[in-house]
């Protein structure tokens, strides 16, 4: 029987994709937003499709917030999006 691929759904698209083609958002105890790369750390986990277009949307409808059940500063996004171009240039 072939292994049941885990599908996570992007908060900026809505669309449902593996959990490896996807970027993991995380929030830690301490409530700090970071990216998760290895996507094993411990908090609570948003999952982003690798393309800037998408989380340039979750920053627009709120896909982080809803998720996370938290407001999100601007300068976060920033930061998220910053980390993201350093994944992409790897």
């Amino acid at each position: 029987m072939a292994k049941k691929i885990p599908l996570r759904q992007c908060v900026g698209c809505g669309e449902m994709k593996g959990k490896k083609e996807m970027m993991r958002v995380l929030r830690t105890a301490e409530n700090d937003i970071c990216l998760d790369v290895t996507g094993k750390k411990n908090g609570r986990g948003a999952y982003v499709c690798r393309s800037r277009e998408c989380l340039e949307r979750a920053r627009k409808n709120k896909g982080l917030e809803r998720s996370f059940k938290m407001s999100i500063p601007g300068e976060v996004y920033d930061r998220l999006e910053k980390e993201f171009d350093n994944l992409e240039a790897e």
